[in-house]
């Protein structure tokens, strides 16, 4: 029996298929090479905002066309989709299994599939949220917060580094509450973040670790302490800060983290030297007037952050801020995340002019593809280098000369 694999949504998302495809391959299924032909073909969702549901939407519609024409056995649909939207089953009629995300961790992932290729894996540590951001429908998909067992997330971490992973990404929808939910054995110290960090430096080894996604208040000293003295530590920082108006922020129920956010990058820099952070905001959130939008614009100018991103809000239903007044124009919005988005491309070249010439360590990913410590997968830019030079150094570290920027990519040549 022949397995088609349609990935959709985040790392998370991605990881969470990972385990399902794995079990699948392990009692004897095959991978499709194709998964337009196939005897099953499983689409893996999103539903975080409206552009994630339009294209679950378009890929379930397209995986029910091929198997209408006879080049897909069965369709399954799983991930976030099927979770937020239990009924919506009746609405695409030829659909065989309607699944939605784990309710608990395995102890043990299956081993057999990584979805991020040779070099790099993600290695997911908690599921849910405590969180209740007002715009956010994700504690409502996936739950209450539940962190990993570390003795499972060690065995996957040293299976990882055991099949030739360099990079192990940290991730969740919150890493820096992980351990939180985690019983205390009596006489012995919590279990947090940092010590399950400490736990993967003693992997043995040639790998590094990246932690993605960061709430800015809960940004620790102890974490900031372990980026910059482990010689495992990637030194990047990915905090989310969505705005820094104190009202904006007071509107999202992020209130109580308006001094970390606005302190945020100055903290990190001092406490971190080189490294590279990264933030996304939003723009047109309700209650956002001009004058909230020109501080944030002017914060964000001022932080002057390695990567952003940003989008225009839009209302999610059942959260809080879709029944709120005083939204923005659509139009209105999206006129400010370009902007935000010029300034941010005028920090970013500044920045990189100021690289070109250096020589680096990145990671070879793919033929022609690298990424410095800088550079998160997915979401930051990468390091083009000759594809023919490169195809045999997949999955090692290599010494680079950037020789150039091409939009958010680096040109480089291997040293």
């Amino acid at each position: 029996m022949t397995l088609g694999l349609v990935s959709l949504g985040c790392a998370k998302n991605a990881a969470d298929l990972e385990v399902r495809a794995g079990r699948l391959l392990a009692a004897g299924w095959t991978l499709s090479p194709d998964p337009d032909h196939c005897d099953t073909l499983l689409v893996n969702t999103c539903a975080f905002i409206a552009s994630a549901r339009d294209e679950a939407e378009r890929e379930i519609r397209r995986a029910l066309a091929l198997k209408r024409k006879g080049q897909v056995g069965r369709v399954v649909v799983a991930g976030c989709y099927p979770e937020r939207y239990p009924g919506r089953a009746a609405q695409f009629p030829g659909v065989d299994s309607w699944e939605g995300v784990p309710k608990r961790f395995d102890c043990q992932r299956v081993p057999g599939l990584r979805l991020s290729g040779k070099a790099f894996a993600y290695l997911k540590i908690a599921e849910g949220c405590a969180h209740r951001c007002a715009y956010c429908a994700i504690p409502a998909i996936r739950g209450r917060y539940r962190s990993r067992p570390v003795a499972a997330i060690l065995k996957e971490a040293r299976d990882f580094v055991r099949t030739g992973v360099k990079e192990l990404n940290v991730i969740a929808q919150d890493p820096m509450l992980y351990g939180v939910d985690l019983p205390r054995a009596a006489g012995r110290p919590r279990t947090t973040l940092v010590t399950l960090l400490e736990a993967l430096d003693r992997i043995r080894g040639d790998f590094r670790v990246r932690v993605l996604y960061s709430y800015p208040s809960e940004i620790t000293d102890e974490f900031l302490r372990w980026m910059r003295t482990s010689p495992r530590a990637v030194r990047y920082v990915d905090v989310p800060l969505q705005h820094t108006d104190p009202a904006v922020l007071k509107a999202m129920a992020r209130g109580s983290a308006v001094k970390a956010t606005l302190e945020a990058a100055s903290r990190i820099r001092a406490a971190v030297p080189g490294v590279t952070i990264r933030t996304t905001v939003m723009t047109g959130f309700p209650g956002e007037t001009a004058a909230s939008f020109r501080r944030m614009l002017a914060d964000l100018k001022r932080m002057r952050f390695d990567h952003l991103g940003v989008f225009a809000y839009s209302p999610e239903e059942g959260t809080a801020a879709a029944k709120m007044k005083g939204r923005p124009p659509s139009n209105v919005a999206e006129a400010r995340a370009l902007k935000v988005m010029a300034a941010q491309q005028a920090v970013w070249e500044s920045k990189a002019k100021a690289m070109i010439g250096e020589t680096h360590t990145a990671l070879v990913v793919a033929p022609g593809v690298a990424r410095l410590e800088s550079q998160a997968p997915d979401v930051d830019g990468v390091v083009r280098l000759d594809a023919a030079a490169s195809a045999e150094l997949v999955g090692k570290f290599v010494a680079v000369r950037l020789t150039g920027v091409r939009g958010y990519d680096f040109a480089a040549a291997l040293c």
